[in-house]
């Protein structure tokens, strides 16, 4: 009985690391989409949209019937719950990144503006931050983690760098608020996907420690 649960548990992990990897692609496809206007990957990314959705589905199944049909003891107990916490934040990156993809297919039929100079710099960093947060889940690396939480505060800096860079080209130019706006949006997308990022880096740290930001759990 306790075979046949260990095997379904890393069936439970292979399908979170599938999923997450999805998400790393996913990224890297979108830095491409800001840069280069690339409207295939643009479209590409918000087809896949359905596909993460679906898999985040089967693994909250996957995990509710492990619960169910076992008692788990509370290592097993701590990867089930990091596996259920983590699919949401993988599903709202691969959403944000959807959500880049359609701003971008509009701005691109008509660009007007110069990008922001630090935009692709806080792409590359939100980027780095998902691809080391979920190496931190694979390889159970927890420093690797701790690197994640603190790079978090470089994408808010470059956050803010960006939306002045932006508020300066509004006081330039008020006829091009709209494009200015849209890429207020990308920016702030792209400090919402490193949040995620942490929050991954932080639940792979639980599933080794029982601990949360700083409170025990399990």
């Amino acid at each position: 009985m306790r075979n046949k649960f260990d095997v379904e548990l890393e069936n439970l992990n292979l399908d979170l690391i599938r999923m997450a990897a999805m998400a790393e692609d996913t990224i890297t496809k979108v830095l491409c989409v800001i840069e280069d206007c690339d409207t295939v990957g643009a479209r590409e990314i918000i087809e896949d949209d359905d596909t993460v959705d679906a898999m985040a589905r089967q693994i909250e199944s996957r995990s509710m019937k492990l619960i169910m049909k076992q008692q788990p003891v509370a290592k097993d107990l701590r990867m089930i719950s990091t596996a259920l916490k983590m699919i949401t934040d993988i599903e709202r990156i691969c959403d944000h990144a959807a959500d880049i993809s359609e701003i971008t297919l509009t701005i691109c039929k008509n660009l007007t503006i110069d990008r922001p100079q630090h935009i692709q710099k806080m792409g590359k960093t939100t980027a780095q931050m998902v691809h080391m947060a979920v190496d931190s889940y694979v390889h159970r690396d927890m420093e690797l983690a701790e690197q994640v939480i603190e790079l978090d505060n470089e994408v808010d800096r470059l956050y803010d760098v960006v939306k002045n860079e932006l508020l300066q080209m509004a006081i330039e130019d008020q006829d091009k608020i709209d494009q200015i706006v849209d890429f207020l949006m990308i920016a702030k997308y792209l400090e919402r996907i490193g949040d995620h990022a942490e929050n991954i880096a932080e639940w792979a740290m639980f599933s080794e420690t029982g601990v949360h930001k700083d409170r025990r759990i399990l």
